[in-house]
């Protein structure tokens, strides 16, 4: 992990989509009762939604990362008439951002410590740029597919939150420890009798 200022997968085949920007105010509405019938039309079993914000808890068999992601976008726009980008995480990419999280000293908040899930690698690259400015007393690190940004005066006094928005566009979509927390209990922890550090 590189940061500035491993564990085994859980229930097979069971991964996490992450929609962008829907539902927030009165535009890019969509009734989670909707997505679960889209997931459950594409062919997925075991779809749950997690909270309002799109977080698409689903089993079946896995089609390749970013290309899934493209392919539930499509989706949702041509059913649901909603532009959004989709970001696909699997159930032991879950697990390792949420126990792997390197500010549980100073993130005593978890609604202000965001881990924001990076669609592709160019993403990450331009994420990696960030790591050489000074933070303080906000903090930044990366992990495999996702950057942790612990936003210390909360989310919207944040420098580095505006800075991390602007460096990576659409090609991220971010989800408090709260929420990651909860979308790794529904697709199956890795050792139940170990807690996600907050």
């Amino acid at each position: 992990m590189t940061r500035a200022g491993g564990a085994r997968s859980g229930v097979a085949g069971r991964r996490v989509a992450l929609l962008r920007g829907i539902n927030v105010g009165t535009a890019r509405r969509i009734a989670m009762a909707d997505l679960r019938e889209l997931f459950e039309r594409l062919g997925y079993r075991d779809v749950r939604t997690l909270l309002n914000s799109g977080n698409v808890v689903f089993a079946g068999p896995a089609q390749g990362g970013a290309g899934e992601g493209a392919r539930i976008e499509k989706a949702i726009l041509e059913r649901l008439k909603v532009a959004t980008r989709v970001t696909v995480l699997s159930a032991k990419e879950v697990a390792e951002a949420v126990r792997a999280h390197p500010f549980g000293a100073i993130a005593d908040d978890p609604a202000r410590f965001l881990i924001m899930a990076l669609r592709d690698s160019k993403a990450a690259a331009r994420m990696k740029s960030l790591l050489d400015e000074r933070w303080a007393p906000e903090a930044l690190a990366l992990g495999k597919r996702v950057a942790y940004l612990w936003c210390a005066n909360g989310i919207l006094d944040s420098p580095l939150w505006t800075a991390a928005g602007r460096a990576v566009g659409d090609a991220g979509t971010a989800r408090n420890l709260s929420t990651m927390t909860k979308i790794l209990e529904l697709v199956g922890r890795v050792d139940p009798g170990r807690k996600a550090r907050a």
